[in-house]
Formats: structure tokens, C-alpha cells, sequence
């Protein structure tokens, strides 16, 4: 077949031939994995067979994962076991097969046992109805890796078949309750071992001092004739037992000492793993025993004792400090709830400095508060006397937030202290493995307690064993993971921070592109109102000039006699009226100038606004209106008799004078009416209008109206608007413009407004 094949295949002639195939392009390996009722097929197919035989006569490695019980041993062992290395797996189900290029999986409709017992004539009858074919790399790889770890999992055949054949016990997890029969299995234990290992409270060396000397004594004299391993023992040394130690040492034992025991006491040979929860008082025989052949628990406990093997102290150096009065640690494990309650809650009660609580489940959380655990620390926390810094790992959870609202509400009902106690939760993730609650008071007590069934809804239903420690390396070791777990909650809080701020400035980013987006349509549009504006100031500049230089030019050249008054006033007067427009232009410039650098300055005085706007329609009437043909009248209104603000005159008239300018120009008859009155919004304001009956504002200049070289004709810069709104602003006002509804007789205009703040002065003396 090509590369990159994959294909399910139903014609079993097709899969016979492509299964033959398989084997007979195999170089290296081929490895099987099948269960009870598919091993035998691939055998029963001549073809297959053959190609099998062939395959292992070339050099091919073959690797079977099967499982073998009593039902195919025989066939294992005169069929499989002549061709392929064999590893058994309890309990699998399906098969494939696997080269170094090529995989398929096979089903039959006859079985291992229907095969074995079919005649030579009729296995040949036997057919795979089924099968899955590809040469995917892909898929290769897949499958390898998967064998692998199945063949790493498996135990060898020959073992297996020694089990079946030898009638060795299958591997057992056991509880024994009956006294005898546990000191039965405990000195065949003995007796048996290649190895011992032994961890127990230090009742233990009494127990075996008591029942179980004797056949120590034979495993201690066969380790000293190199028959035996040697029993090597962790317990707690202490003044009660020192004796026994000594005893233990002097036949051989290898004994070491530490406070930091597991809570079950356990003992490990190379054939079995024994395990009871009993304090071992007064060395009593034990009334329960855990017995395991479990590969799994052999391993764990192997490592586990290793580990405090490495970390225990020599027996020795033990006794030699008890001798010299070295303070001794305590540890306790309690197997009854109710004592590991009072004791919990005598710690939390008595804490001086600090309290550190960890929480598997949020259920752990609400049994110890209703216990009353959570409440007195809280008290804890408010003495005055000293101050109890209290922290608390929880899993998060809705409950557990509502709990901690409802009790903070309660302390300030009950005004349990002044000010806010030192108390402080954070949230872990809920893990399936934690199983513990965790207590450690001012760094110098812990207390450890299993949690048996989370379901219950009180303390002593739901805790199991506990344990006590004052070991100072024991309790600092509770202390570094609760440190650990709370720097990972603040690293948790400040990577969600993070994020927020992420997204935060992903946002932040998207509104500067947009800005930037809007900055660049803005200068496009800037730069569109300034080549405007250079069209109409070239206009504007060349308007009053060219009449300026035709009528000097002509004065030069004419006869000055002939030129009469009447002539030579009016060419004066052209000439001044053109100067004027340029010096205008000239101080609109600087006016932007001064603006746009922020250097415009006022010099405020207090002005009656009525005298100063009658006195620029009077002075705006002389300079332009009666100089132009239009007929246009302008009108003064005012509401208030007096009207003090306090401004800087010229720039307030140089307002009037530009609102009025621009009315004019876009007006060709009617009249023009300015209005002044306070603003009925704002009392402390004033208000100036300006109305034409003109054509109005335009609606492409309307949105900047106000900005730079804003014009659509050739009749001014556009700067007149620009500069009064920088004016008014400077004062504290606003300026705005509206086009006026249509009028009866067809006219429309605009109107121009600007605000200006009344006179403080003028207001204080008023009230």
C-alpha cells in the first residue's frame, strides 16, 4: 500500500493477505498486544502463521502484552512463548499489532477457546471478519508509545506462570481483626523476610519486646551470617523506651530517631506491607492490622520510609541527648475526633502571635466554624492585649463568601473590638488530593487532621486521625507550604490583575488608533483649512493692495494739476480704507500668533458690558456700514440697565466688532440685532447675541466653525471667529452659533452667542 494510509478493512481474505504482509516487511520488532480472546487467532491462520515463523526465523523481535490465566496456559506456553518474550496485564481487552512501519487490529468471531478447541482441519477455518490497517507515521508513533507503556506495566510471563503453577497467592489487600490471627501473620512475616523495615510510635519497640522477640533474635543472627538483609527500625525515642532502644541496638537492630512519624505505623518486607492506625500502648497486640501485596502500597511506603530514614537522627546520638537532658519535642497522633476538637480549640483559643489555617474543601471550612474554631479566632484576633495576625487558605466557593460577610457583620454587631481585627482569607483551588486540615499556632504547634468524609456535617463525623506536633522542623515544615500556597494565591491575584490590565490596554490601544485615526482625518482636515486660508489671505492680501499701487501709480503719473480735490480726497480715502484692511489681516495674524503660544494677554477692568457694546456698534457703524451700499440696519437691545463685568475692553469690542463683521458680510439687506441680558440658566452670567437675516451658516463650515481658516468664501480669513472664541474663553464664557429658524418673509441668518462672567465685585456689593 502507499504512504499514508489508513483503512478498515472487512474482506477477510484482503485482511489474511495484508496481515501477512505486515509480518513479512517487519525488519525489527513486532509487538502484540491481545486479550484472552484474541491471542490464538493470528496462530489459527495458516497464512498468518507461516508469516510469523518466518518473521522470528529473519530476526524479528517479538513482543507479546497478553493476559495468562489458568484457561490458556498451556497454549501460552506451547505456542506464544516459542516465538515472542511475554509480559502479563491483568485484565485487558482488544488487540493490534505494531512493526516499525505498519499497524493493524484484528476481531474474529472465534475465540482462544473456541480455537483450542477446534481440530487441526478446522482452525483453518478460523477468519478475521475485521481489522483497521495504517502506515500513518503518525499513528506508528501512537501506537508504539502506547505499547510501551503497557509493556512497562506488565510483569513477566514467566512469573505469572509460576503463580498459576506454584499456587502463589495473587496479590491482596487484607484487614485482620482477630488478635492471634494478627500475630500469626505478623511473625510469618518475620520469619520469611529477606528484609525488614519498620516504622511505628514508640510503643512499638514494647510490642515487639513482648510478642514478637524471638523470631527477631533468629532474623537479627541470620543478618549477622550475611542470610538476611537486617531489620532496620524509625521510631520516637524518649525516656520510656530508652532502655528497650539500647537492648534492640545491642543485637543488631539499625534503629533511628524522629518526632515526625507517619500516622499509620507500617512495616515493609520484600513480600508484604502491614499497616495499623493503633497508638501501640503499653505494647499491647494490636486488635487490627492492614496487609498488602499491592505492588503499588509496597513502593509508596519503600519511599516514604527512605525518606524519613534520611531524615531521622541515629539512635545513638538520640540517646546520648536524653542522657545530657536536651529538651524533647512531642508528637501525638489522636485517633479519637472528639479529643482532636478540644485540643483544636484549645490552641486557637490561647494564640498569642499568629494562626494559620488550611482548608481542603470549603465543607472543612463551615464544620470548624460552626465548631466555633473560626469565632475564636476572631476573638484572638481583637484582644488588646496583643494583636493575633490570623490567615486562612480555603477553597473558593459562594458559601464560603457569604459565611465570611455574615461573620464579619456579627463582630460589628456584637462590637467585639474598636478596630478591624487582623484577619485575612484567600482562596485556593479545590484539589481532589487534599485531604488534611492543617492548624498551626505561633509557629511553635500543628495540629493535622485527615479528612474521612467530607459529606458529614459536623467535625467529629468527618475527621479521622490527627496529629500533634511541637517539633520545631515539623511545625517550621507547615509553616513553609502554608507560605508557599500564599504567595501562590498573591501571584494568582496579580497574574487576574494582570490580565485585567492586559484587556485594559488592549481597549487603551484600540481608542488610540482611533484617536490617532481621528488626529490624522483632523490635520488632513487642517491642512485642507490652511491651504484655504493661504488662498483666501493671498486673496485678501492682493484685494486691498492692488487698489493701494493704482492709485499711488496713478497720483505718480498724472498731472497734479489737473487732478482735482474732489479726486485726490477720494484716492486718499481708497488708500487709507486698504491700509486699514491690511493692518487688520496683519493683527488677526498676530492675535493667532499670541493664541497659539499662549501669550495672549488681558488686562481686566470693570466695565459697564451696555456702554462698551453701544460704543462698538457706534464705531463699527462709522468704519463700515455707511462705507457700504447696503441698506442694513443694526438694532441694540438690553434687559438689564446695568451690566458690570470685569474684561479686557479692547478684546471684548474686538469680539463685538468680529461678530458684527461677519454678520455684515453675509448679510445683504435687512438688519442686524444685537441683545444683551443675563443668562436665565445662569445668573452669574451675561449673554451677547448677535442675529442677521443673512443666509446663514454653512453646514460643511458648521462643525468648525470656530477653528482656523474656517471660510467658504474669499471675502475674510476665517480667523475673526477663531480669535473670539480664544477671547471669550480667556474670560470664563462660551461661544456658540445657530442658523435661525426660516422667517415669514423667506429670510434665515444666524445668530452668534458668547457668555461673559458677571462681576464678582459688582455681585458681593449687590448682596
Amino acid at each position: 500500500m502507499s504512504n499514508n494510509t489508513l483503512e478498515i478493512l472487512y474482506n477477510p481474505e484482503t485482511i489474511t493477505k495484508i496481515y501477512s504482509q505486515i509480518l513479512d516487511n517487519t525488519n525489527n520488532r513486532w509487538d502484540f498486544y491481545a486479550d484472552i480472546n484474541s491471542l490464538a487467532v493470528p496462530f489459527a491462520i495458516e497464512q498468518v502463521n507461516r508469516a510469523i515463523l518466518n518473521a522470528k526465523n529473519r530476526g524479528v523481535r517479538f513482543r507479546f502484552v497478553i493476559e495468562i490465566t489458568k484457561a490458556n496456559l498451556t497454549f501460552c506456553k506451547n505456542s506464544v512463548m516459542k516465538v515472542a518474550e511475554i509480559r502479563h496485564l491483568e485484565g485487558i481487552k482488544g488487540n493490534f499489532g505494531v512493526s516499525d512501519t505498519e499497524y493493524i487490529s484484528t476481531s474474529s468471531t472465534d475465540s482462544t477457546s473456541d480455537i483450542e478447541q477446534k481440530t487441526e482441519t478446522t482452525k483453518a477455518e478460523t477468519t478475521l471478519q475485521h481489522a483497521v490497517y495504517s502506515n500513518v507515521k503518525e499513528d506508528i508513533q501512537q501506537q508504539q508509545y502506547l505499547f510501551e507503556i503497557l509493556w512497562n506495566n506488565a510483569i513477566p510471563a514467566e512469573k505469572r506462570v509460576r503463580e498459576i503453577e506454584e499456587g502463589i497467592q495473587p496479590v491482596e489487600t487484607i484487614a485482620l481483626e482477630d488478635s492471634t490471627e494478627i500475630a500469626e501473620r505478623i511473625k510469618k512475616n518475620i520469619e520469611s523476610s529477606n528484609e525488614i523495615k519498620i516504622c511505628f510510635q514508640a510503643g512499638g519497640l514494647q510490642l515487639i519486646y513482648n510478642n514478637f522477640l524471638e523470631p527477631y533474635k533468629k532474623v537479627l543472627d541470620s543478618s549477622k551470617k550475611g542470610q538476611h538483609k537486617g531489620i532496620r527500625c524509625i521510631t520516637t525515642i524518649n525516656k520510656d523506651n530508652e532502655e528497650l532502644a539500647k537492648l534492640f541496638l545491642n543485637a543488631g537492630t539499625h534503629i533511628r530517631h524522629t518526632k515526625n512519624l507517619t500516622p499509620l505505623n507500617f512495616s515493609i518486607s520484600d513480600k508484604e506491607f502491614q499497616a495499623t492506625a493503633e497508638k501501640m500502648e503499653g505494647g499491647r497486640m494490636l486488635r487490627s492490622l492492614l496487609v498488602s501485596t499491592e505492588p503499588i502500597y509496597m513502593d509508596h511506603y519503600n519511599s516514604i520510609f527512605e525518606q524519613l530514614w534520611d531524615n531521622s537522627i541515629d539512635a545513638k546520638d538520640r540517646i546520648n541527648d536524653i542522657k545530657e537532658g536536651v529538651d524533647l519535642t512531642d508528637i501525638e497522633v489522636i485517633p479519637r475526633s472528639a479529643r482532636a476538637r478540644l485540643l483544636y480549640l484549645e490552641l486557637v483559643k490561647n494564640a498569642k502571635e499568629e494562626i494559620l489555617f488550611i482548608f481542603p474543601t470549603s465543607s472543612a471550612f463551615i464544620r470548624q466554624d460552626k465548631m466555633g474554631a473560626i469565632p475564636l479566632a476572631i476573638e484572638a484576633a481583637a484582644k488588646k492585649e496583643h494583636t493575633v495576625r490570623v490567615r486562612i487558605l480555603v477553597p473558593y466557593s459562594e458559601s464560603i463568601e457569604q459565611r465570611i460577610k455574615l461573620l464579619e457583620l456579627k463582630r460589628e454587631e456584637e462590637d467585639i473590638t474598636s478596630h478591624d481585627p487582623n484577619i485575612t482569607v484567600r482562596y485556593t483551588e479545590q484539589s481532589s488530593h487534599a485531604k488534611t486540615t492543617i492548624l498551626v499556632v505561633d509557629r511553635k504547634t500543628s495540629l493535622m487532621m485527615e479528612l474521612r468524609d467530607d459529606s458529614k456535617t459536623t467535625f467529629d463525623e468527618a475527621i479521622g486521625l490527627s496529629t500533634y506536633s511541637n517539633s520545631k522542623a515539623g511545625v517550621l515544615s507547615y509553616v513553609a507550604m502554608f507560605e508557599k500556597l500564599w504567595n501562590q494565591t498573591i501571584l494568582v491575584e496579580q497574574l487576574t490583575v494582570l490580565n485585567k490590565q492586559l484587556e485594559t490596554s488592549n481597549e487603551h490601544i484600540k481608542i488610540a488608533n482611533a484617536q490617532l485615526a481621528s488626529a490624522n482625518e483632523r490635520l488632513q482636515l487642517h491642512d485642507k483649512m490652511q491651504q484655504e486660508f493661504i488662498n483666501v489671505a493671498a486673496h485678501e492680501l492682493r484685494t486691498p493692495i492692488q487698489p493701494i499701487l493704482s492709485t499711488v501709480g496713478l497720483l505718480s503719473s498724472a498731472n497734479q494739476a489737473m487732478i482735482t480735490r474732489e479726486e485726490l480726497n477720494e484716492s486718499i480715502s481708497m488708500i487709507t480704507r486698504n491700509a486699514t484692511r491690511l493692518k487688520q489681516l496683519s493683527e488677526d495674524i498676530l492675535d493667532v500668533t499670541k493664541i497659539e503660544s499662549q501669550s495672549l494677554n488681558l488686562r481686566k477692568e470693570v466695565c459697564d458690558l451696555n456702554d462698551m457694546v453701544r460704543n462698538s456698534i457706534e464705531e463699527y457703524k462709522r468704519n463700515q456700514v455707511m462705507r457700504s451700499n447696503k441698506d442694513i440696519q443694526i438694532k441694540y437691545t438690553s434687559y438689564d440697565d446695568t451690566l458690570f463685568v470685569e474684561v479686557d475692553r479692547s478684546r471684548i469690542a474686538q469680539v463685538i466688532s468680529n461678530l458684527l463683521s461677519n454678520a455684515f458680510k453675509f448679510t445683504k439687506e435687512g438688519r442686524i440685532v444685537v441683545n444683551i441680558g443675563r443668562d436665565q440658566n445662569n445668573n452669574k452670567e451675561v449673554i451677547v447675541s448677535v442675529k442677521d437675516s443673512g443666509r446663514g451658516i454653512d453646514p460643511e463650515v458648521v462643525p468648525r466653525l470656530f477653528e482656523k481658516f474656517a471660510s467658504k468664501s474669499f471675502q475674510g480669513t476665517g480667523l475673526g471667529l477663531f480669535i473670539s472664541r480664544s477671547i471669550v474663553e480667556a474670560h470664563g464664557g462660551r461661544i456658540w452659533a445657530v442658523n435661525n429658524n426660516k422667517v415669514v418673509d423667506g429670510q434665515g441668518g444666524a445668530t452668534f452667542y458668547f457668555t461673559l462672567p458677571i462681576s464678582r465685585r459688582v455681585q458681593t456689593n449687590r448682596n
